[in-house]
């Protein structure tokens, strides 16, 4: 049994978010109408009504192995919600999702400081993620 499990308050829209989370997700699966998996993650979702409301500060990373993962998760979490910058966006239920290339991390964590820098550098003026431009970016010298 998992220990720690995201319990996500929806106003009235969790059956809805839930159909919507695993039809974005490929290794998902509902377990009921108001709990799903994805990738073995168990999330819960439920209706308490407009009391509380989903803020950035709290977030689910994704990280992507392509372009095409991020891409693909980038348009549809953000269909009818809001992107922002550095992979950040909010889907239409108002909930923060950080779409992130798993090379982001390699790149901007490298010994050498500029490297690093110029990928942090190029990752700052972008909205989705781009893995050529981080590289691009590291390459350069």
């Amino acid at each position: 049994m998992q220990k720690i499990i995201p319990f996500l308050w929806f106003d009235s829209r969790a059956e809805e978010a839930t159909k919507f989370y695993v039809s974005v997700f490929k290794n998902s699966r509902a377990l009921s109408p108001t709990t799903f998996e994805v990738d073995g993650q168990t999330f819960i979702a439920f209706n308490g009504g407009p009391h509380f409301t989903f803020t950035p500060a709290i977030s689910f990373f994704v990280n992507c192995e392509t372009q095409q993962e991020v891409d693909e998760l980038w348009e549809k979490l953000s269909e009818g919600g809001e992107k922002a910058r550095c992979g950040w966006l909010k889907d239409k239920f108002g909930v923060s999702w950080q779409i992130i290339p798993s090379v982001l991390g390699k790149l901007m964590h490298d010994k050498d400081p500029e490297k690093s820098n110029r990928v942090r550098q190029a990752m700052l003026q972008m909205g989705k993620i781009e893995i050529e431009g981080l590289k691009k970016a590291y390459d350069q010298g």
